[in-house]
């Protein structure tokens, strides 16, 4: 921010000290001024404990720099400089309270050299006028929580890469990858981490420039045109976030000052000994102004439409690492500093952008994640449902004589899936280290592999929860995620590649389009199970319904090689149905020429329903079934005729 005056300098010092900066990066780092009627660059950097600090760049000596001058009130250390310039590097000279003398960048740059180097920008981001106004006013207008979420996870390194094994940049990604994820039926991307980080195999998760897109892929403004191009095309821009813990190298964030001041005082703490990293010490509050300010930034900086906050059980029990541990004040393993800050956290996000969505990716229990402070949660949007995932691939990796004795782990997730928010996930961490693809990890040879892979999209398209596929699960691609390159696109030359991919478009695109498989996502009255007993022929089946009485759709899930010929599904109302998906057809890579014809109820009971279908379910196969004329009866008790999509039907 220009020209701070000396009042707002001090309460913006202040706020930061008590917690309450949530724009500290408009006065902390490198800001443009003016000074006798000359423009120029201010520095301030907050190291309330070192013993001098000076700055140290191209427009200044490298060695010795620019002293700079320490407020005792606030540990902020200040200067001004006439000779620096847009695009010129800087560091301060940090003599530590232990003597050692240490360059270090600044944690509040928004741009940074291209690792290896760490040197922070003279940059001031150019003022845009963004042209997604309808994007955000349609969110506005929108229950957001009754609209489709199906996000495609990306990691930008390795999406696509030249060959030479350099990056594609903003710019080429808004020609390829936006029109491949319109295409392809998403509704929205998520990136893991694009926050500044050294080393290209920690994926993102070691930052250390909270402020600062990282500078792989192109400027801040490209970025910015890439999220207005996504709006453009209907797609809204997730982002990977890690507040939890930071890159542990030296020239960072890492012990500044010489003291604790971003980690913990506690060494045992402060070491993540899991990740190699460091922990914020999340109840000091400048480290709150830092993290709420940094969050802000990307919403505000960048119109992201949500933040995927990473570790989340890192930030809420003390004992969720390896390695010792010691109980907070009432004996039990709640971080509680963790617990405050991202309940403030998320109250000052709602307060400042009440459409974005953010999202925890988080797998206890013990404590309530999603939903309302008020109502006891912690105020995210969205809970990552780690269970189901687990549970699910577990069962496609087991050898179908064995799935009779586990089918409870196709179905337990519906004893607690309306407790949260959730996102059902098969995410990036499900494919790589040794776990093998998704691809891989299903029993049997290729052809049942492709086969189990449908049943699994169309299991979770139905499944109650917002959905998110990482990339190359598409199509099935084989090989591990390998993170420093580009994915297997040759594997699209091979025909079933191909006809995979076609389903999972067909697949997303048909999830768009019914209502009934999102609209009622976190409500009871959106799911109904016909049938989770079939232990014997490990069959299940289930509806998902709408708000409208006769809008729902039917799903069947055959979990063996053994084609199940006359199947009995129970349906609440009489009439006839059809066949809206079959995962085994021709064209997605099975062997069905054509599916099930146009079924008429039978006047026969199956559990609570008083009407049967007759269906024949494919071995491995997944089955989607839609009312097309139904009798129902309105409140009254008088039948009514209902055709498929018809605008008259009571609601239920």
């Amino acid at each position: 921010m220009e020209n701070y005056s000396m009042t707002d300098q001090k309460e913006a010092a202040r706020t930061f000290l008590t917690g309450e900066n949530f724009y500290a990066q408009q006065f902390l780092g490198c800001q443009k001024v003016t000074q006798d009627g000359k423009d120029a660059f201010q520095f301030n950097v907050w190291a309330p404990n070192a013993l001098a600090v000076s700055l140290v760049s191209d427009f200044t000596d490298w060695t010795n720099g620019q002293v700079m001058e320490k407020n005792h009130d606030t540990g902020i250390w200040s200067c001004v400089n006439e000779q620096a310039q847009l695009n010129d590097f800087y560091k301060f000279k940090v003599k530590r309270a232990t003597g050692e003398t240490i360059l270090k960048t600044d944690p509040f740059a928004t741009v940074y050299e291209l690792r290896p180097d760490d040197a922070a920008c003279v940059y001031s981001i150019a003022p845009k006028k963004w042209k997604d106004g309808l994007w955000f006013g349609r969110k506005k207008r929108q229950n957001l929580f009754k609209r489709p979420l199906n996000i495609y996870e990306v990691h930008a390194n390795s999406w696509q890469q030249h060959e030479d094994g350099s990056f594609y940049t903003w710019k080429e990604l808004t020609k390829h990858l936006i029109p491949y994820v319109k295409d392809m039926g998403y509704t929205h991307l998520e990136f893991l981490p694009l926050t500044e980080y050294p080393l290209d195999a920690s994926w993102g998760y070691q930052s250390f420039g909270y402020f600062a897109l990282t500078s792989r892929f192109g400027t801040p403004e490209d970025f910015q045109d890439f999220v207005e191009a996504c709006h453009l095309n209907n797609l809204g821009v997730f982002m990977d976030w890690v507040p939890g813990h930071f890159c542990p190298n030296d020239d960072m964030l890492a012990y500044f000052d010489g003291t604790a001041q971003f980690e913990y005082k506690d060494g045992e703490r402060a070491k993540n000994v899991g990740w190699g990293a460091l922990n914020f010490d999340l109840g000091k509050p400048q480290v709150q102004s830092f993290l709420i300010s940094s969050i802000l930034f990307w919403l505000d900086t960048y119109h992201l439409d949500g933040i995927r906050v990473d570790a989340v059980s890192n930030m809420l029990y003390r004992d969720f690492d390896q390695g010792p541990w010691s109980a907070n004040v009432d004996g039990g393993n709640e971080n509680y500093e963790g617990l405050h800050f991202l309940k403030k956290m998320n109250a000052v996000v709602h307060l400042k952008h009440p459409t974005a969505l953010i999202a925890a990716e988080e797998s206890s229990h013990q404590i309530k994640i999603t939903g309302p402070l008020e109502s006891g949660g912690l105020g995210f949007d969205y809970k990552w449902n780690m269970g189901w995932m687990n549970d699910i691939l577990k069962f496609f990796e087991m050898d179908p004589i064995y799935r009779k004795q586990n089918f409870s782990l196709t179905t337990f997730s519906f004893m607690y899936t309306f407790n949260e928010n959730y996102i059902l996930p098969l995410s990036h961490d499900e494919g790589v280290h040794g776990k093998k693809s998704l691809m891989h990890k299903m029993w049997g040879d290729r052809y049942r592999q492709k086969a189990q892979l449908r049943n699994l999209y169309t299991y979770m398209t139905l499944h109650p929860g917002k959905k998110l596929n990482f990339m190359g699960n598409e199509w099935g691609q084989f090989l591990e995620w390998k993170f420093q390159e580009g994915l297997e696109w040759v594997d699209l030359e091979d025909e079933l590649n191909q006809k995979m991919l076609h389903f999972t478009s067909l697949l997303n695109h048909l999830y768009k389009n019914e209502k009934a498989l999102f609209e009622l996502d976190h409500d009871p009255a959106g799911l109904e199970i016909i049938d989770a007993d079939n232990i014997d022929q490990t069959v299940l089946s289930f509806i998902r319904k709408s708000s409208r009485k006769n809008d729902f759709v039917i799903g069947i899930f055959n979990f063996t090689p053994v084609e199940r010929q006359h199947f009995k599904v129970g349906v609440p109302y009489s009439g006839t149905y059809e066949e809206i998906l079959n995962s085994e057809m021709t064209e997605f890579g099975g062997t069905f020429t054509q599916g099930n014809p146009e079924m008429k109820t039978m006047d026969l009971s199956f559990k609570q329903f008083s009407q049967q279908i007759d269906v024949l379910v494919p071995a491995f196969g997944a089955v989607l079934i839609k009312p097309k004329k139904i009798i129902t009866r309105s409140f009254t008790g008088s039948k009514k005729e209902n055709q498929k999509g018809s605008s008259k039907e009571n609601p239920k």
